[in-house]
Formats: structure tokens, C-alpha cells, sequence
């Protein structure tokens, strides 16, 4: 199953003083198909009449990528001595001088070998891309610098060659390509991604269920922040694309605003979205000392529970809440019932009633907690 986000697409090859097109491949593991689906979709854009060569294949002894690779030029690489030892890299400059209208490269977060004039892949492809030379690249998920720490903790294991999260936000188009887990453990055990010997060691480790699942979900989710993101800066004045479910927590001086801060979590939590915490200070009135501590305290047990924390100052409560909701794209507010004395609603609108009406047409949901007092 392949998930595409394409921004800006482009139907022409049309070679122009312009910036290459970058599209990028990207998989929970190795072995889901990113190589092989580059290479399919390579041999149909050279029967419309593309310039199409290969700068840097990987198959890994894959027998089904290898022979799909036929028929396709590919671009010699260039041999480097380290430590006595010949190893080859992609020649970024053969690729420039030959000037096809694409190119392929695999392995995007690779380190090249010492000696090589850049250190990294993925900047010898910013030297193709600088060249007006279209891209095709591949790599998995757990290579993205962001998610270092977060897969380091899934599966145990420290990734060493990452890439900036930018490569992600500036492509033209990335494409996941999406198998089931048990689809992946089957190609495993069928010798069609790693050596034979190679095999037990891996459904123990990289490869355990738990691991595929939580990758898998890791990489759709990493094309549906863009694809929101994308959507969001589109210019649609007054309207959000809203994939992911955010929750704000309205924090007050009032102790019940641990309680809230718990319930938050867990909406959050049910619903596999990101927790804020906001805290709205009147910046004509300094807090207690006790009024403090309290809010330090609200600060600590958000980040605690993963999520952020926003101090900001205005003497408009509501509105304020209104205005971070919607910089931060939020779709459940989560706040506490009125500690206001009734006679007091009688004078003037409540604090919740003037919420309501400020999110109305925003498409969120507003949720009034019952907390001890």
C-alpha cells in the first residue's frame, strides 16, 4: 500500500534553470519495497521518454531488485582507498556533468566513506538538486534526526546515520511505502531481505512485532504531519486541515488544575494526540508566591505527560485560549467548571459562555470538567 503526499506536482521534465524536484521513499524497515517501487516507477517514466539513470543502487543481494534495475543506465561509482581498503561511493560529479532529467539514489542517510567530498549522501544529492537534476531517493523512517531518541527507545537500538528533518519538509513529494508487519516477518523468513544467517538474529531484535508496529505507525504519521502542514499553510483563510487530534488543558490558579492536567493526558492519550497546556496571566496582577508553585507545579506534570506548556499574558482569559487554539491548530479544549459566584454570571457573560461563542465556526470541541473543590 503506498501513501503519497505530493505538494506541487510537477508533470513536466521540461529541463529548466530551476532547482531539481525531490521525491522521497520512505518505509518503517528495511525490506518493505522502497527500492523496488523507485525502480518501477523510474522504468515508466523512461517509456514516456524520461532521462532516467541510476545514480546509487543498494540491493542487498535482493535478487527481485537486482533484476528490476535491468534495462536502466547506471551511473559508475567512484572508487575510494580507506585504510587500504577500495570502497566505492556514488560520483555526485559524474552525475552533474552527464545531466539526465532524473536520477535515482538509494539509501539517503548513508555516510560516505572518509576522503569522500561530502560527507553525507543526502548533501551530494543537494548538489544534484542544485543542478536542476530531478531526485529520486529512499530511506526509512528510523533515520529521521527527530525520531532518534523515540526509536532508540522502541527498539533498543542507537541509529548512527540520520538526516535532518528538513530534507522531509522541503521535498516535492514523499511516499510511504506500507506493508503489514506480518507481510514484513514473511519476507523476512523467505531470505528476501537479509542472508539467511541472518535471519533468526533479526525477528529477535529490529524485527520483533512490537518494533514493526510502532515504526509503521511512526512513518504514516510522518506524512500525515506533513500533508496537515502543508494544508494549513495553503492560504485557506479561516480554514484548517486538522489530521491529528490536539488537546488543551486551560490551567488556572485554582488547584483543581491538576486534575484537569490528568484528564487532558488522558483524552490525549485515547485519542493518539498531542497534549498543550496553557496558563494565562493577567499581566497586571503578580501571583502569589503559593500561585506560583502551583503553576511550576502544572508546568512539571505537563511535560511529564509529553506534553507543552504556554505561559502568556492578556487580560482577555478567553480570548487568549481562543488564539492559542487556533496557532496550534487544537480540536479539544478541556477546561474546568466555572468557579465563579452566580450572581456574578447575571451581571456579565461567563468565561465559558464567551469561550463557546469565540471557537463557534473553529471546529472545536470544548470540554467542561467537573473537578473537587
Amino acid at each position: 500500500m503506498i501513501y503519497s503526499h505530493t505538494p506541487s506536482p510537477d508533470s513536466s521534465y521540461i529541463r529548466t534553470h530551476r532547482r531539481g524536484k525531490h521525491k522521497i521513499f520512505i518505509g518503517m524497515a528495511p525490506g518493505v519495497g522502497k527500492t523496488y517501487k523507485m525502480l518501477e516507477e523510474a522504468h515508466q517514466l523512461k517509456q514516456d521518454g524520461i532521462d532516467v539513470v541510476i545514480g546509487m543502487l543498494e540491493t542487498h543481494g535482493r535478487k527481485e531488485t537486482a533484476m528490476k534495475a535491468t534495462g536502466l543506465e547506471i551511473i559508475k561509482r567512484k572508487a575510494f582507498i580507506h585504510q587500504n581498503i577500495t570502497l566505492e561511493e556514488m560520483d555526485t560529479d559524474a552525475i552533474v556533468q552527464r545531466a539526465p532529467q532524473l536520477v535515482l539514489v538509494d539509501e539517503l542517510a548513508h555516510t560516505n566513506v572518509p576522503g569522500s567530498p561530502r560527507k553525507k549522501r543526502y548533501q551530494d544529492v543537494e548538489v544534484i538538486l542544485a543542478a536542476g537534476i530531478d531526485v529520486y531517493s529512499t530511506v526509512n523512517i528510523q533515520h529521521l534526526e527527530s525520531l532518534n531518541d523515540l526509536v532508540a527507545r522502541i527498539t533498543g537500538v542507537v541509529v548512527r546515520e540520520r538526516i535532518p528533518d528538513y530534507l522531509l519538509d522541503e521535498a516535492d513529494a514523499v511516499v510511504v511505502i506500507d506493508v503489514t508487519p506480518e507481510t514484513l516477518e514473511e519476507r523476512l523468513q523467505e531470505g528476501k531481505i537479509y542472508a539467511p544467517e541472518k535471519i533468526e538474529q533479526s525477528l529477535k531484535n529490529f524485527f520483533q512485532r512490537r518494533n514493526l508496529i510502532a515504526l509503521r505507525e511512526l512513518a504514516l504519521r510522518e506524512v500525515a504531519d506533513t500533508v496537515e502542514e502543508e494544508a494549513n499553510t495553503a492560504n485557506f483563510v479561516g480554514q484548517n486541515c486538522n489530521i491529528h487530534e490536539r488537546v488543551l488543558v486551560c490551567v488556572s490558579t485554582y488547584p483543581d488544575s491538576a486534575q484537569l492536567l490528568r484528564r487532558g493526558a488522558r483524552i490525549a492519550n485515547y485519542m493518539n494526540g498531542r497534549l498543550y497546556a496553557v496558563f494565562v496571566a493577567n499581566p497586571e496582577r503578580f501571583l502569589t508566591k503559593e500561585e506560583s508553585l502551583h503553576i511550576d507545579t502544572c508546568e512539571r506534570l505537563c511535560r511529564e505527560f509529553g506534553g507543552e506548556f504556554l505561559y502568556v499574558k492578556s487580560q482577555s482569559v478567553a480570548k487568549e485560549i481562543a488564539q492559542v487554539a487556533a496557532s496550534h491548530h487544537v480540536t479539544q479544549i478541556i477546561i474546568g467548571e466555572s468557579q465563579q459566584p452566580q450572581w456574578k454570571r447575571f451581571v456579565k457573560k461567563s468565561f465559558t459562555q464567551e469561550l463557546i461563542d469565540l471557537i463557534r465556526d473553529k471546529h472545536i470541541d470544548l470540554h467542561i470538567i467537573s473537578t473537587e473543590r
